[in-house]
This record gives structure tokens, C-alpha cells and sequence, in this order.
């Protein structure tokens, strides 16, 4: 695959229907590439480099601007996100459902609702993000896929070398702008999704229990329009520990869409 920057470093490939895929923390579009070549041919797909990664490194952003330039770049698509950029596809959704075709949610929540909770959170993100800027990327990253969350993450799908593509001050930047912390909570608005009219799947790793309950109540409260599936045997980065069955997953729903 080749690669071009853009005011978002937004990158199209393929033909097909049309497909955004937003990564993880600390990943870059890049990261997508495995599931992409699984899903094969009918696919146009857009890997982008969210705020504060990679080609985006100097783009900083909020959830809700990121959504709107992320809506201003990719335009009309079905859109696919991974943790923060399971929180980026939700909020593009929320407040640009005119060009949602489809919404894949994975390892994702709509933010925390207690207010108190929420600050907390705020406050360890931005000592997370001192500490990225006083260690660097590379040990960083070491501290960071060593945590309980990526147990289940086997060292040769964790793609280190793109992720040291970063730079320390892109990944605090997005940890403060755009982290759990900062994310208004939406449980209250899902239902706008359900009316929307757009069919969404949700997922998690049936090990990540966290998010396992956090994707039945995000299916829930969406409504009839969405589904909630575990992946047998994952963890929380469910479509890098268990790919094939991620991409069949996902093949099976855009076959399903009009």
C-alpha cells in the first residue's frame, strides 16, 4: 500500500464501499493494514492517522473537532473504530449521522458519567501525558502494551515500530485533548443512533469484561439497529489478537448493508 499526507493524513485505497478505519492509542492508520488485505476485494477504505499520531502528529483536537474534520475529509463512508478511535467514530456519528452508513464500535465506550470519576481520570491522562514527554515514545510504549489491557496482545501483532512513528509530544497532546477524560458522555443521546437508521455492530473480546459490558449496554441503548458480539478468546484489542475472526465479523456486516 502507498501512502500520501493530507491536512488529516487520510489515505483511500482500493474500490469498493466505503470504509473509514480509526485506530487505537499510540497505532497509526498503518495499523489497519493486516484487516484490510483479510477483508479483500469491494472495499475502498480510508486508514487515518487521528490527531496527535503519526502524519497527524501536529493536528491538535478535541473528540468533537477531530469528528468534524474527520466528517470534513472522509465525507459519507461506513466507519470502523478501535478504543480512541471507537470514541472518535461515536462522536463523528453523533454529530454527523447524515454520513454514517454503517458504525463499528470496538473496545469502545460512551465516556464516564460521574463527574468526580470523570476529572480523575482527566488528571491521571495528563500525568500519563508528563510522563510520555519526559521518557519518550520508546519506553513509553514498553509501559504502555505491558499493562494488564494488552495481555493478549502477542508482541508480533503489536506493530512497535509503527507505533514509534509517534512523537512524545503528539501522544500527550492527544491524551489531553482527547482522552477518556475529556469525552462528554453520550448514553443519553444513543438513542439518536437508533433513529438515525443506520445499522451499528458493536464488539469487544470476550477477556476484556470490562468492555464487554460497556459494548451490551452501548447495543442496548442504540436499540433494535444494534447488535453486541464477543470475540471468543480476545482481549481488549479483539481485531489484533483474533483478526480473522475480526474480519469475517466485519465482512459479514458490510455484506449486510444496502
Amino acid at each position: 500500500m502507498t501512502y500520501e499526507a493530507s491536512p488529516l493524513a487520510a489515505t483511500w485505497t482500493g474500490a469498493g464501499r466505503r470504509v473509514v478505519f480509526l485506530h487505537g492509542f499510540t497505532q497509526t492508520g498503518r495499523s489497519w493494514d493486516p484487516l484490510v488485505r483479510l477483508l479483500g476485494p469491494g472495499i475502498r477504505s480510508c486508514s487515518i492517522d487521528l490527531p496527535g499520531h503519526a502524519e497527524s502528529t501536529d493536528l491538535a483536537a478535541s473528540l468533537d473537532e477531530a469528528a468534524d474534520v474527520i466528517a470534513d475529509t472522509v465525507g459519507r463512508a461506513v466507519y470502523v473504530g478501535y478504543s480512541l478511535g471507537g470514541r472518535h467514530a461515536l462522536t463523528v456519528a453523533l454529530r454527523h449521522p447524515e454520513l454514517v452508513e454503517g458504525l463499528v464500535l470496538v473496545g469502545a465506550t460512551a465516556g464516564i458519567e460521574d463527574a468526580a470519576e470523570r476529572a480523575e481520570r482527566r488528571g491521571r491522562d495528563d500525568v500519563l501525558a508528563d510522563r510520555i514527554e519526559t521518557i519518550g515514545v520508546d519506553a513509553f510504549l514498553e509501559e504502555w502494551l505491558a499493562q494488564p489491557l494488552f495481555a493478549g496482545l502477542p508482541r508480533s501483532q503489536a506493530a512497535l515500530d509503527d507505533r514509534r512513528r509517534n512523537t512524545a509530544a503528539g501522544l500527550a497532546s492527544s491524551l489531553r485533548l482527547a482522552g477518556t477524560g475529556t469525552q462528554q458522555p453520550s448514553w443519553d443521546r444513543l438513542e439518536e443512533l437508533g433513529e438515525a437508521g443506520f445499522p451499528v455492530l458493536v464488539t469487544a473480546g470476550a477477556l476484556d469484561t470490562k468492555f464487554v459490558a460497556l459494548g451490551r449496554r452501548l447495543a442496548d441503548g442504540i436499540g433494535p439497529s444494534a447488535r453486541f458480539v464477543e470475540l471468543a478468546g480476545a482481549g481488549h484489542s479483539a481485531h489484533l489478537e483474533r483478526p480473522e475472526d475480526f474480519a469475517a465479523l466485519l465482512r459479514a456486516f458490510l455484506d449486510t448493508l444496502p
